[in-house]
């Protein structure tokens, strides 16, 4: 895995799929001070939103426009810059001159062998906390019974733990712009390891509820920060690819973790499941103690900058001279030191919720809003099936529902691996349609190009597989009609997924880490809400009408944001640039 620069081979030299929102790395810091400068420092090098072509570019022809780019691929070198490595005693991190992979100057300049050597460690990190929160799902029932509690408090288990996936990677995100990726997710695992062996002892329902949401807490450090590493990585135009394996780790996680949660369960009680998830963070932890350096350009001294603001407004207050001038009195350096850790605590805890802010964009809010819906509606979806076939009229045992999650999680795998090439391809294809070129003949992406047909497909897939799920189970329909309904629930879920953690990564290239957060945040808020409120909503009104309530409010809502991404994106980005510039 050695990380030296090679020669690329045959690639459409196109810009950044952000190239259009990337005049905003170049505009003063937007209203999350918490992330880095430094997230997606690659996109930068795809010029300004209004800088793609000049007036006399915009007068050549299509075929005038592949012709200058062909050019371009013929007398434009496609070397990589050499891979410069980091002295053994300047390298980051926690343990960092244990790494085998040696820390370069500029991540992207590794060859694509060791990017995706850590690309895969990455996927397997980000698979530990979806993990967490499906392994238990088969056995719900079981856990109510040893706790003697019911099946609804017994379901908080699962919704406090995702609501601290989408909670915690607010301030995961922000440590990682002072501390490195690399020791956030050592840190954060070694805590995922020992937060799982106090659930597998939990002698009472409460303690288990906060042991789960801690250790939630600690493996979602990869939701966020991982995002951001595959930024350090890969150049927009490889990303979609990328993002697409990275999403492999969150989607192989729920695959497996019902058979082998459902299976553990069964044959060895439902607290091997948590002395699982204590092995499996212990690997990663030692995968990443070895596989992953340091990617992170630059890091935030957050300490330096409380001290420079709280010494500014001491001497703007004139309660402090220039220090060649005039001795600090002991009062006044105590005062500007606390002065100091008040602003410290600001940034590391309080300003990570400024990511918040961000919703109040359109091109944002409505992005989140259609990612959200989705993954709530999964939620209700996966407390549907344990709730449904562990009676009758299936009647099924622990392990056969763990089995019956397998086909959602499937279609996630399909529309991972296939969905991020369509997607590129229907972005190259697109900015050739409308000419888009820069000066050097190279293709021009816009964030809103990877909202096409894909997001229409996946706009009617999802909820219609809900329709159908809803009622096949509502009327004791054989199994395997609505598992199959699971299987295109989960192809059209992850078009969705993807779409949105691509794009808002590209409307904030410079705040990759940003947009990730406070899409998880949101998320999870819904996936916590569907957690809590399946079981008794199915109680009341049965499957059927459960479904075809979600399913509606889907459809309507992907359709809503589709149209009018497509008609009104390219404005409201406009706009969300301009009020960054002025922030």
């Amino acid at each position: 895995m050695t990380p030296d620069g090679i020669k690329s081979k045959d690639q459409d030299p196109s810009l950044s799929a952000s190239a259009l929102a990337s005049s905003s790395s170049d505009l003063p810091t937007p209203p999350s001070p918490a992330h880095s400068h430094s997230d997606d420092d690659s996109i930068s090098r795809a010029s300004s939103l209004h800088s793609y072509h000049d007036p006399a570019e915009s007068k050549r022809s299509p075929s005038a426009n592949k012709a200058a780019s062909v050019l371009s691929r013929q007398t434009t070198s496609s070397i990589k810059p050499p891979a410069i490595t980091v002295p053994r005693k300047e390298r980051r991190g926690l343990f960092a001159h244990v790494a085998v992979v040696r820390e370069v100057t500029d991540a992207q300049h590794y060859s694509n062998k060791t990017k995706w050597s850590i690309t895969f460690v990455i996927a397997c990190a980000a698979a530990a906390a979806p993990l967490g929160s499906a392994i238990v799902l088969p056995a719900l029932l079981d856990i109510a019974a040893d706790f003697n509690a019911s099946a609804s408090v017994t379901n908080f288990s699962v919704a406090f733990y995702m609501l601290s996936l989408g909670i915690f990677p607010l301030w995961w995100s922000s440590f990682s712009e002072t501390l490195g990726r690399r020791t956030i997710y050592l840190v954060s695992f070694a805590l995922f390891i020992v937060f799982n062996v106090l659930s597998a002892v939990s002698t009472g329902i409460g303690m288990f509820i906060v042991m789960r949401l801690l250790s939630g807490g600690a493996g979602a450090s990869v939701q966020a920060v991982g995002a951001g590493t595959i930024a350090d990585l890969w150049e927009p135009k490889e990303r979609g690819r990328a993002m697409g394996i990275f999403y492999l780790g969150p989607l192989c996680g729920p695959l497996f973790a019902p058979i082998v949660g459902g299976a553990m369960a069964q044959g060895l009680g439902w607290r091997s499941t948590q002395w699982f998830l204590v092995v499996y963070g212990g690997l990663t932890w030692i995968g990443i103690l070895f596989c992953l350096p340091e990617t992170l350009k630059k890091r935030r001294d957050v300490v330096a900058e409380a001290e420079r603001d709280a010494a500014q407004e001491e001497e703007e207050k004139g309660k402090v001279a220039r220090p060649q001038l005039q001795r600090v009195s002991t009062r006044q350096s105590v005062a500007q030191t606390s002065k100091k850790w008040a602003k410290l605590f600001h940034r590391c805890f309080i300003d990570p919720l400024s990511v918040i802010l961000y919703l109040r964009f359109p091109a944002v809010a409505l992005t989140v809003y259609y990612a959200s819906i989705a993954f709530g509606t999964l939620y209700f979806l996966n407390i549907s099936i344990q709730e449904t076939f562990s009676k009758p009229p299936y009647n099924f045992s622990t392990t056969i529902v763990g089995l019956l999650y397998i086909p959602n999680s499937l279609g996630y795998l399909v529309a991972s691996v296939l969905g991020g090439r369509w997607i590129d391809s229907i972005m190259k294809r697109e900015a050739r349609k409308a000419g888009r070129y820069d000066q050097k003949g190279k293709l021009v992406f816009r964030p809103e190009d990877r909202m096409k047909e894909n997001a229409w497909l996946g706009a009617i897939m999802f909820p219609g597989a809900l329709l159908w799920y809803g009622w096949c189970v509502q009327k004791g329909v054989f199994w395997f009609a609505p598992i199959l309904a699971n299987f295109f629930f989960g192809v059209g879920s992850m078009l969705v997924f993807a779409l949105a953690t691509t794009m808002l990564t590209e409307f904030m290239p410079r705040r990759a880490s940003s947009g990730i957060a406070v899409n998880n945040l949101m998320r999870n808020l819904f996936s916590f809400t569907g957690a809590i409120a399946a079981e008794p909503i199915i109680a009341a009104i049965g499957n059927g009408w459960l479904f075809t309530i979600l399913g509606v409010v889907s459809f309507v809502s992907g359709a809503a944001v589709v149209w009018s991404m497509g008609k009104y994106s390219s404005s409201w980005r406009g706009r969300m640039v301009e009020a960054l510039g002025e922030a």
